[in-house]
């Protein structure tokens, strides 16, 4: 089951992470978040 918790978390981690990469600098500017904290970010969301 680990395995699958695993994949699910990575997947997650992997969305996030695309989803701010989309993001303008200006947008991500107005969440709090650099272009550099986006996998800090993505990491706390999995």
């Amino acid at each position: 089951m680990n395995l699958i918790r695993n994949y699910r978390n990575w997947r997650r981690y992997r969305e996030t992470v695309n989803e701010l990469d989309r993001l303008s600098n200006r947008e991500l500017s107005d969440l709090g978040i650099s272009r550099s904290d986006i996998p800090y970010v993505a990491r706390k969301s999995a």
